[in-house]
């Protein structure tokens, strides 16, 4: 390392969202690397963050988020730019942004001349109804002196709609945390979700379209004619974007399952100190999403010893082999069915754990922190020009 970096890191959410969590990891990484980074998201219940952090973290008191989503993500915008003008910006070599709010509240301290630029890491581009929330998405990106992104998918998208070189750092599983070794979390876990003793087939990232969780539930219907015994376990869902209609179709279709329903256990956002354990608990993660800017729950699952089954898509095709996962097509229940029974079998299930693990031990957020380097630095030349 040629010089320490003072860094300040932005980030939507205190949840353990993926994207928090590469901030939060991202963060981790470069403070033992020797940079002096500090963590900042809004926080509008005063809990902090998900969990405590080994690097500088600042928790912004925020009030409570309006119920309107355009208004909302404007409020959020607001609330960091009140606070850096109070704060001030001058403890700080340079800014990283990412995601829509805080990349809209860097462009607009750096249009008012607080800073001199800021990086931003694209994880994925939602599609918005609302043209205000399209134009704001837009400008957090494209206001960025340097971009990042997590996949080949998504940096090449930059490059063809937006005219925009990323330099793509990948994401890291912390394995010190995520490891096959059962604690005594695990038991405890179990009989906290009132677990049966049927394969538990778990589904991450809540009630949402893009994590295709009505099609996940149709298949598992679909399982449990062949495997009755099965159990699917949803969790997570702490979210910003508003879920309502499609969690209610979802809901909807529960409610027809009948007596199956039984075994569809709801469970929430989980506490960060428990995810390894419910990995662990976990026979098979289901990761059929429709989109993803990586899927950093594959790996934390593989780290775990857990057999995936991922959506035949980019960006899991990236990074993901037939032998590491079994395939689905996400947009048809029945091959996301074939794909659970198939990670079921014990031969499949043995190949998988032992490639998951390989796959995990490949990516290190050490390596990740160092990536971030030489852009950094090409902003602060940039800016000091």
């Amino acid at each position: 390392m040629t010089r320490s970096l003072r860094v300040a890191m932005l980030a939507h959410s205190t949840n353990p969202r993926g994207g928090v969590v590469h901030a939060l990891e991202l963060s981790e990484a470069l403070t033992a690397l020797g940079h002096a980074v500090t963590l900042h998201a809004p926080d509008a219940r005063d809990t902090g963050f998900f969990r405590q952090t080994d690097c500088h973290a600042v928790a912004i008191p925020v009030a409570p988020a309006k119920t309107d989503m355009t208004a909302m993500v404007e409020q959020r915008i607001d609330d960091y730019v009140d606070y850096f003008t109070k704060a001030g910006t001058r403890g700080f070599d340079l800014f990283h942004a990412h995601d829509g709010i805080s990349g809209n509240a860097l462009a607009t301290l750096k249009g008012q001349g607080y800073i001199d630029g800021f990086a931003r890491t694209v994880h994925h581009i939602d599609q918005f109804a609302d043209p205000q929330l399209m134009r704001l998405q837009a400008r957090s990106i494209t206001a960025a002196g340097v971009h990042f992104t997590v996949s080949k998918k998504w940096q090449s998208i930059l490059a063809t709609d937006m005219g925009l070189t990323a330099d793509i750092v990948g994401n890291g599983v912390n394995r010190a945390r995520y490891t096959p070794v059962i604690d005594s979390r695990d038991e405890k876990l179990r009989r906290k979700l009132d677990l049966g003793q049927g394969p538990m087939l778990l589904s991450v990232g809540g009630i949402e379209e893009r994590k295709n969780t009505l099609n996940i539930l149709e298949a598992f219907l679909q399982l449990q004619r062949l495997h009755p015994d099965t159990q699917l376990v949803i969790a997570g869902g702490v979210s910003l974007l508003n879920h309502h209609s499609y969690q209610m179709k979802f809901r909807a279709r529960l409610q027809a399952a009948g007596v199956a329903a039984a075994n569809v256990h709801l469970a929430g956002p989980i506490d960060d100190a428990d995810m390894p354990a419910l990995f662990r608990l976990a026979d098979i993660l289901v990761f059929a999403s429709l989109k993803e800017g990586f899927g950093l729950v594959v790996l934390e699952a593989m780290a775990s010893g857990t057999p995936v089954v991922a959506s035949a898509i980019e960006p899991f095709t990236e990074y993901l082999c037939d032998e590491d996962v079994v395939w689905c097509d996400p947009n048809r229940a029945g091959t996301i069915a074939d794909a659970m029974a198939m990670a079921l079998e014990p031969s499949i299930r043995q190949r998988l754990v032992a490639h998951g693990l390989d796959v995990a031990a490949r990516h290190d957020w050490a390596k990740v922190a160092r990536a971030h380097v030489p852009a950094y630095l090409r902003l602060l030349e940039t800016a000091h020009a």
